[in-house]
């Protein structure tokens, strides 16, 4: 036991176990659960509002501009959402993306040192078809 933690009291016999016990938990807090309830919830009012954005964007502004491309429904219109996740990797939410990737990279490369960064930038190089100069 490490000497500067405070000493906690043994629990009381009779005393439920577990997070009953822990008198810093709120009651009626629903955890986790609540959570994704209110993930589920926002999805479904979420993605077909998009859908239908879509869709009306389509049929304003496609057919106008190319006459040969037909109006769209409301699940072609979901189906290019998917497409578009798919090929783009749009709808990150909080996690990822290229600033993320950015910044840790631009970290890794301040902790090199510099023959680190030579040997970086020489395979680096291996994928160019022209050497820079």
């Amino acid at each position: 036991m490490d000497q500067n933690a405070i000493p906690q009291p043994d629990p009381q016999p009779g005393s439920p176990p577990g997070p009953e016990r822990n008198p810093g938990r709120r009651h009626g807090h629903r955890g986790h659960r609540g959570r994704w309830g209110f993930k589920l919830a926002l999805c479904l009012l979420c993605v077909p509002l998009l859908g239908v954005v879509v869709m009306l964007l389509w049929n304003w502004v496609m057919p106008p501009i190319f006459p040969g491309v037909a109006e769209i429904g409301f699940w072609r219109a979901l189906g290019l959402l998917v497409l578009c996740r798919i090929l783009f990797g749009g709808f990150r939410g909080r996690h990822g993306g290229w600033r993320d990737k950015r910044r840790f990279m631009r970290a890794r490369w301040e902790a090199m040192t510099p023959e680190e960064r030579e040997r970086c930038q020489l395979r680096s190089r291996m994928f160019c078809r022209e050497e820079r100069k």
